[in-house]
């Protein structure tokens, strides 16, 4: 017999354990690009992490079916929203919290799909990284109005990329952050390339080149756009941390105790710029949520409401749940006069599902109890949000609201030029919460160009500057008192003109790409058909 004709051995296939594990290797690496995600979210200042984050992500989903891009990006969607979002668990158990997470992670996996279709197309960093923002525009928006939180723009407050927030909002920022994770793949795809075939193909080494700078270069570029000096003076702002006396959702079962502990507070601090401690405040803040009490029903709690302000003697927005004889409670900001009283409101806007209504309460008791905690509903207000205190326009944006772009512009187009984002954070005990919401008022004042200042009830409060630092912050669970002169600004940057048009073309270019899939799906079919 010749060797021609002699029989060839039959390849060993490869040990079971050994095909599991190499099974594993995507979905595993899916979930660490979402942990990654995770990690470069405040309180950690490691916003990098996001990059390699990105560029993970792109190696599980590059090439892959549509059914494997929804699933991959669904785990990457877990790895990131699970830890991200713990603290909504953190006083009614882990069924809320899991059920968030997996409706959440559905926009993620919903974008991992698109990723996945248009991740053979030229120049695909750029199409990929528009499916990305489309997602999170999708997810602020529905379902119950939206839930913007986890962002990636939010996660980059101390990070390379924060101006160009001021350029575009959160969907540029965002985009920038992602176009600039998933080109750092394709170089890396493009090197591994080049080695095997010596060949530098000029067009997708361009793309990837261009997906890596690009982003840098626009930051850099955008950094005249940052700016904290005064345009139209400063004002001296007090914000009054007056704590709780228990954290968690009984932070005000104890009648008239919250309101109290804002009242002595400012009581003190009205003693202290008496005695030339702290500069007298034009005026003063007091968080969402300090009157546990309705001023308009409870007398007592007026009565010692006016005696805090008179005290100070400047004008102070005071947090209060107003509970109307018939309809929905409101979550009301008051601008309290030393001399006149109560004299404008602002009712929240974007009231918080489950946390502050319960849709399909019915149905949602089924699994947890304690919806019947919110015993009567909140509503949402109308208005445009925007106080005259002592001659400064403030805008209001009240805790939940810094996460929608739309809540913290629309003051700022009514002329603020200085925004407060008074805020309870009690309910979520001492969870990273507090400080993810503090990154997102950062990322809103480049991105409007304004001073932000965040009164909270148990902290952490803060004094942030236009260009995104933080000059004063509270600790958490203390009663304290912030005073600083903060630049007044009445400049508009090009985020706050275009508004919704960035996130509306980055949408239009996702959709683009991903009817150029279809279009050569189609015509694909069409030749073989013929063929």
């Amino acid at each position: 017999m010749t060797s021609v004709d002699a029989p060839q051995p039959s390849p060993v296939p490869a040990p079971r354990g050994r095909r599991l594990l190499r099974g594993l290797v995507r979905p595993g690496t899916a979930v660490l690009s979402g942990v990654l995600l995770y990690l470069s979210f405040p309180p950690r200042t490691v916003w990098w992490l996001a990059l390699p984050g990105f560029a993970l992500l792109a190696w599980t989903l590059y090439g892959r079916r549509l059914r494997a891009g929804f699933g991959l990006g669904y785990l990457a969607g877990l790895g990131f929203l699970l830890p991200l979002l713990f603290w909504t668990g953190a006083e009614v158990g882990a069924f809320p919290w899991v059920a968030l997470v997996a409706a959440e992670t559905v926009f993620v996996g919903c974008a991992g799909l698109g990723i996945a279709a248009v991740s053979r197309l030229p120049g695909w960093p750029l199409w990929a990284a528009a499916v990305w923002i489309a997602g999170e525009a999708a997810r602020a928006r529905v379902p119950f109005g939206g839930f913007p939180w986890g962002k990636i723009a939010f996660g980059q407050a101390d990070g390379l990329f924060l101006p160009l927030a001021a350029v575009g909002g959160t969907p540029v920022l965002g985009f920038g952050v992602v176009l600039c994770g998933f080109g750092l793949y394709e170089a890396f795809r493009q090197v591994l390339a080049y080695r095997r075939t010596r060949r530098v193909p000029r067009a997708a080494v361009t793309a990837a080149a261009l997906s890596v700078l690009a982003p840098v270069a626009g930051a850099f570029a955008a950094l005249p756009l940052v700016s904290d000096t005064a345009q139209h003076g400063t004002a001296t702002v007090a914000a009054v941390q007056g704590n709780v006396p228990r954290a968690g959702l009984d932070f005000n079962s104890q009648r008239r105790a919250v309101l109290d502990n804002h009242v002595r507070r400012t009581e003190q601090l009205a003693a202290d710029v008496k005695a030339g401690k702290v500069p007298q405040p034009d005026f003063v803040l007091w968080p969402e949520n300090s009157s546990d009490l309705d001023p308009y029903r409870n007398g007592d709690a007026r009565l010692v409401i006016d005696e805090a302000v008179r005290a100070i003697g400047v004008p102070t927005v005071v947090g209060a749940v107003v509970t109307p004889d018939t309809g929905k409670l409101r979550n009301t900001l008051i601008q309290w006069d030393p001399a006149r009283g109560p004299v404008a409101t602002y009712d929240k806007r974007h009231v918080q599902p489950f946390g502050e209504y319960i849709p399909m309460r019915s149905f949602v008791r089924i699994f947890n109890s304690d919806v019947d905690r919110v015993s009567r509903d909140f509503g949402p207000g109308t208005k445009v949000g925007l106080f005259d205190l002592a001659g400064t326009r403030v805008g209001l944006v009240t805790c939940f609201e810094a996460a929608f772009d739309g809540a913290v512009r629309d003051p700022v187009e009514a002329g603020a030029e200085l925004i407060a984002v008074p805020s309870n954070n009690a309910t979520f005990d001492r969870s990273e919460m507090t400080y993810q919401q503090l990154a997102m008022s950062r990322v809103r004042a480049v991105e409007h160009s304004r001073a932000v200042i965040v009164p909270a009830t148990s902290g952490v409060s803060a004094v942030i500057r236009p260009d995104g630092t933080v000059v004063r912050q509270t600790k958490m669970f203390t009663a304290d008192a912030l005073v600083e002169r903060v630049p007044l600004r009445t400049s508009i940057t090009p985020a706050t003109r275009l508004g919704t048009l960035p996130e509306a073309l980055l949408v239009a270019v996702a959709a683009g790409g991903l009817g150029w899939v279809i279009v050569r799906s189609v015509r694909i079919r069409r030749a073989g058909s013929r063929a």
